[in-house]
């Protein structure tokens, strides 16, 4: 597998076979099948946008949950894990180290969703010892990308 190919999607997925090929030095031919054994192989996954909600004024939290949890035997954290991530609100899923177990990132529309996503669904779970939850006030940067680029604010100097 070609890895600049998959660093250029990995930035930019809009970008074309002819431009991959450019950057990269590879033949077209060669970039498409890179792609396309890459998606076979379940390399890339998914292809992504990434949406400044803010812009649109759209009603969408986001928030971190920790969640320690009690690993079962012959399983550890992956069955647990794996009936967390079933849940649409669950958007990612990561094993953790730290005091708690699991990163859960979840969207809802408002934070009682999020609040009864943690009562009704986490707390509820066997293996669910606590959860902590932190709510996203104001993104700055999202996948690398920069959503709100203000120009510096230059401070008028002191004079005494």
């Amino acid at each position: 597998m070609k890895r600049e190919v998959l660093e250029v999607l990995e930035k930019d997925a809009k970008v074309t076979l002819k431009q991959i090929s450019a950057m990269t030095g590879l033949s077209v031919n060669q970039v498409r099948k890179t792609i396309d054994e890459a998606e076979s192989d379940r390399v890339i996954v998914k292809y992504k946008t990434v949406i400044n909600w803010r812009r649109l004024e759209e009603a969408r939290v986001q928030a971190l949950i920790e969640v320690r949890i009690q690993p079962q035997k012959d399983v550890g954290f992956d069955a647990i894990a794996e009936r967390i991530y079933r849940f649409p609100e669950a958007r990612s899923v990561y094993l953790v180290s730290g005091a708690y177990d699991l990163a859960v990132f979840v969207v809802a529309r408002t934070e009682h969703d999020v609040a009864k996503f943690v009562s009704d669904k986490l707390a509820s779970l066997e293996s669910v010892q606590g959860t902590v939850t932190h709510f996203f006030l104001k993104p700055y940067k999202e996948d690398g990308v920069i959503l709100e680029d203000h120009e510096k604010v230059r401070r008028q100097p002191l004079t005494l």
